[in-house]
């Protein structure tokens, strides 16, 4: 995906309209000094011709042309302009209208471009003002002596008029191109977060219904079996019968379990209103009352009253625990759990561990269950890690720094 940035200012934008205004208060005064200096220097005739002017150059404001081509006849028909109105037209201030040029040219143009129009900027203010020099129509009379050193001194300063302006600009710029890259970042990641969300889901119902196939399936079809099989004998052998009916409900039970287990990895609320130490000490008496196997809980009391730790982290955490739980019951063959969760310099780690018989982490880390907690710990930044052997249990620990 490929999002391309607008470098030039909008309409809407605020640096663009303060420089709008800023840019007719400038044209207004040297339209009213052309009025206030008619009978000095110029004709009414040539006042009208050079308002005129004037105006026309205030309307090439209205609008900034976006291809290459045009750009460069719109500075060439600002300078054409700008040389007419100051060499024929006589204008007065019009050091002002360059000052305009100038910041047309830093809101249109960029990189080198940009630099060259400023310098050829005041380059042309030195020509208009040598003209002036030589007509001595000028606005303030400067005695001989200290001509030079007053128009050295004045070209010193308006050079540093541009070159303020044109960094005023380059930053606003610089600055607005940031934010709207930080929007568009923004944007991708919110994007990717909801595509790996909804993959994160998709996985995890395809692994549910996976287990519903395997054990709910499995249990049910043998459930369904010996319902026949006691049917056929209760006739003839009715003990055998019987027991057969005592396995069928041990089945039942058994798919019972799983259809309650499905459940509860569907509840988009597992926690139910529950604290987290609560949550989890609740799914670890089921699990010791449905598989047999001891297990110990070590929860410090006050990660419910910690504020830093969200919602979202309290869920996440508690799924890790559901997982691995799931996850002993069917392949450790364990006979000792324990399950520690713990805060210690702003870091949450939730360890879970058991004695079974272990397996090879180089050939067991794409299953649904480890590669569904892994996803989890990701999504809030967070670190994984899992140390198990053959025959030497097997301890998943999860740390979420920052909370």
């Amino acid at each position: 995906m490929q999002i391309r940035i607008n470098t030039r200012l909008n309409t809407r934008s605020p640096l663009l309209q303060l420089l709008l205004i800023l840019e007719w208060i400038l044209l207004g005064l040297v339209a009213i000094t052309q009025i206030l200096v008619a009978n000095k220097f110029n004709s009414p005739t040539d006042v009208i011709s050079n308002e005129i002017g004037i105006l026309i150059f205030a309307v090439l404001g209205v609008a900034f042309p976006l291809v290459p081509l045009h750009k460069l006849l719109y500075i060439i028909a600002e300078f054409t302009l700008i040389f007419w109105l100051t060499l024929k037209g006589n204008i007065s201030l019009f050091q002002l209208l360059f000052i305009v040029l100038v910041i047309r040219n830093c809101v249109m143009l960029e990189g080198r471009s940009r630099s060259s129009v400023t310098g050829l900027a005041l380059f042309s203010v030195l020509i208009c003002i040598t003209d002036r020099m030589r007509s001595q129509s000028l606005l303030v009379q400067i005695d001989r002596d200290r001509t030079l050193l007053y128009w050295v001194g004045f070209l010193i300063m308006l050079g540093l008029v541009f070159l303020f302006l044109q960094l005023l600009v380059e930053s606003a710029l610089s600055e607005r191109k940031s934010r709207e890259e930080l929007l568009i970042a923004n944007k991708r990641l919110t994007e990717y977060a909801t595509q790996i969300e909804e993959l994160a889901t998709v996985q995890e119902r395809n692994r549910i219904a996976r287990e519903i196939h395997d054990s709910l399936g499995h249990s049910l079809t043998g459930f369904n079996l010996h319902l026949e099989a006691a049917l056929r004998l209760l006739q003839s052998e009715p003990d055998e019968a019987k027991q057969l009916l005592l396995e069928a409900k041990q089945l039942g039970s058994t798919a019972l379990k799983e259809v309650r287990a499905s459940v509860s990895a569907l509840r988009s609320e597992p926690l139910e209103g529950r604290s987290l130490k609560l949550a989890i000490q609740s799914l670890v008496e089921e699990f010791q009352r449905s598989t047999g196997i001891t297990s110990q809980t070590d929860i410090d009391d006050f990660i419910d009253s910690d504020r830093q730790i969200s919602p979202q982290l309290k869920t996440i955490v508690y799924r890790i625990v559901q997982e691995s739980l799931t996850n002993i019951s069917k392949h450790s063959q364990a006979s000792f759990v324990n399950i520690s969760c713990h805060v210690k310099n702003q870091e949450l780690e939730i360890a879970i561990e058991d004695n079974g018989k272990g397996f090879d982490i180089t050939q067991n880390v794409s299953g649904f269950g480890l590669q569904g907690m892994q996803e989890r710990v990701m999504a809030v930044s967070g670190n994984l890690e899992i140390k198990t052997s053959h025959g030497n249990g097997c301890k998943i620990i999860a740390r979420f720094r920052n909370i």
